[in-house]
């Protein structure tokens, strides 16, 4: 006998996908188009997204690139509309927008008296600024999109949204608050959602990506020389498989069975963990 492989057929659908320009949303941009989605990608960078768009249909598939703030509800509603028209309503939600702000970060993991009298940035020296914008990003950056593009979903089967959230989100990694709590926001709101369009035909889940080595990450794991930090070889030792993620081997088959409604057709509300074992080692 042979393999039962289910491959995901998403011939017809329509795509969306913000912060598309990014590391690793411009990766699932370009699977969902090999897998047959008209792929909407949204962004800040018009050009970037551009330049995505045209390497997408050089390879035969169909895709279209919108500016979009993710932090205007009328910006995604007016987008939301223009996809409509161009593409085709919604089908695929993926929440990709996102990031950190190094100036919503601590210099140490551990606070120390004498760091009250010198120049170490410490917890009370957390900008409240940068704090709001790394939580809007992540948060309300996912919220928002979601009001807009869910419109077009809700009272149609087999529709999906796909939320990023992070390990961050289990146990907040030091240095970044900010960032973590904002996570974990993201992976209760999925729930949230899931529950709430579990009978207008939408389920709702998301990925917890471990360490995959990116642009927006790359000051915190590599020195200016290209060596390894002393925080990526806490990682790695922390990580039972010993190596950062890929992005195309190690994420794509997880958004891509996540979206499948033949395979996960009963998965709603979860956050899948994909961090070789990270969340599974206690160190010791």
């Amino acid at each position: 006998m042979g393999k039962n492989v289910i491959e995901t057929d998403l011939t017809g659908k329509v795509a969306v996908v913000t912060g598309a320009s990014g590391t690793l949303c411009s990766v699932f941009c370009i699977a969902l188009a090999n897998a047959g989605a008209k792929v909407a990608l949204l962004g800040r960078n018009l050009g970037k997204l551009n330049e995505l768009a045209a390497k997408i249909e050089a390879e035969g598939g169909v895709a279209k690139g919108y500016a979009c703030n993710v932090l205007s509800k009328d910006n995604c509603i007016a987008v939301a509309e223009q996809v409509q028209e161009d593409l085709g309503p919604c089908d695929i939600l993926i929440n990709g927008a996102g990031g950190n702000n190094t100036r919503a970060n601590t210099d140490k993991e551990f606070f120390e008296m004498p760091d009250l009298d010198n120049d170490t940035v410490t917890f009370f020296d957390l900008d409240e600024n940068s704090v709001q914008n790394v939580f809007n990003l992540n948060w309300v950056g996912t919220l928002l999109p979601t009001q807009a593009f869910a419109r077009q979903m809700v009272g149609r089967e087999g529709c999906n949204i796909l939320n990023i959230s992070s390990m961050n989100a289990y146990t907040p990694l030091t240095k970044i608050p900010a960032y973590s709590a904002s996570k974990a926001a993201v992976t209760n709101f999925t729930q949230w959602l899931a529950v709430h369009f579990s009978k207008v035909g939408i389920r709702v889940n998301a990925i917890a990506p471990g360490f995959f080595a990116a642009e927006q990450n790359a000051k915190l794991l590599f020195n200016d020389d290209g060596t390894p930090t002393e925080r990526t070889k806490k990682i790695l030792t922390s990580t039972p498989m010993g190596r950062f993620g890929d992005s195309q081997k190690d994420l794509v088959g997880s958004v891509l069975f996540l979206l499948n409604n033949d395979a996960a057709g009963f998965i709603t509300g979860i956050t899948l963990p994909i961090d070789g074992g990270f969340s599974a080692y206690s160190g010791v």
